[in-house]
């Protein structure tokens, strides 16, 4: 899978690191300057969205097709829900709903979850109360879920030790710290963000067995990922999950809810057909966006 960027205005630079750098370096420098300046330019975006997403999004019920219409075979495709970060909110999956849309997923919904959360086991709960009342609503049995940061390890909590493997048939996280991350240390204050270390006890339960879980699990991580410290903290690493980890290079934290190259893996993922066995299978490279 090929990612095509677009025109830098850091471009123009360009000869002049590679002279005063070797080459090695300059073109390292030239990606890193470029992931920077297109994380800033997204923060800068998100901003502007933020307020749009405060508010919870409307809900929808799908109209059922009348008994007299004439019923084509297809293929009935589970509701999406989209789960924004740490301080976020639906906002940031934007661009993602509307690719996803366009492709044919007829069903998403972006759950919002309080800037006040200040536990993942509560969060989690309440995630399971709102997709058991998605799977009513829609006459679904199971649904699909995209986490960003934060919100994937919510997801995974659900999914590996409130049951919500029943009700849940694909787990795609961005950027989500599964084994804990190091990075930020003042921000120790806030109970969830403890709950992110490599040493709390939230991450300790999900290293524990979960022996029959069926949800399939797909993890994007960054190698330049400036919130995860080890960068590998972002991969799926659980002997009893049916796992993907699947490396994005050259871009950062905030470009994977929103680069066009991460949403066409998304949709890649969500239609990939579930393994016949699930087996304890770890996938350990996974894809390469490149």
């Amino acid at each position: 899978m090929k990612v095509t960027r677009a025109a830098s205005p850091l471009l123009p630079l360009l000869p002049l690191c590679q002279r005063l750098l070797p080459s090695r370096l300059a073109g390292l420098s030239m990606v890193l300057l470029k992931a920077t300046a297109l994380e800033i330019a997204i923060l800068a975006g998100h901003l502007l969205l933020y307020p749009s997403g405060m508010a919870p999004e409307r809900r929808a019920t799908p109209a059922l097709p009348s008994p007299d219409a004439a019923r084509l075979p297809t293929e009935a495709k589970p509701p999406v829900v989209l789960l924004h970060g740490f301080i976020d909110n639906r906002s940031v999956f934007v661009l993602l709903r509307r690719n996803l849309a366009q492709h044919g997923r007829q069903h998403i919904e972006s759950l919002n979850y309080s800037p006040l959360t200040c536990d993942i086991r509560t969060a989690a709960e309440l995630l399971g109360r709102h997709i058991e009342e998605i799977c009513e609503r829609t006459g679904q049995d199971r649904v699909d879920i995209v986490g960003h940061s934060l919100g994937g390890l919510i997801a995974r909590y659900y999914v590996q030790r409130l049951g919500g493997d029943i009700h849940v048939r694909t787990l795609v996280t961005l950027g989500t710290p599964h084994s804990g991350t190091r990075v930020a240390p003042l921000m120790n204050a806030h109970p969830i963000v403890r709950q992110m270390r490599p040493d709390s006890d939230v991450i300790e339960e999900l290293r524990k067995p979960a022996p029959d879980c069926r949800t399939r699990f797909v993890s994007f991580w960054s190698d330049l990922d400036q919130l995860m410290d080890p960068l590998e903290t972002a991969c799926v690493d659980h002997p009893d999950l049916l796992a993907q980890n699947v490396r994005v290079s050259g871009v950062g934290h905030l470009a994977l809810p929103v680069h066009p190259a991460v949403a066409t893996g998304i949709r890649q993922a969500l239609d990939t057909e579930e393994a016949g066995t699930h087996a304890a299978t770890h996938t350990g490279g996974g894809l390469t966006v490149a």
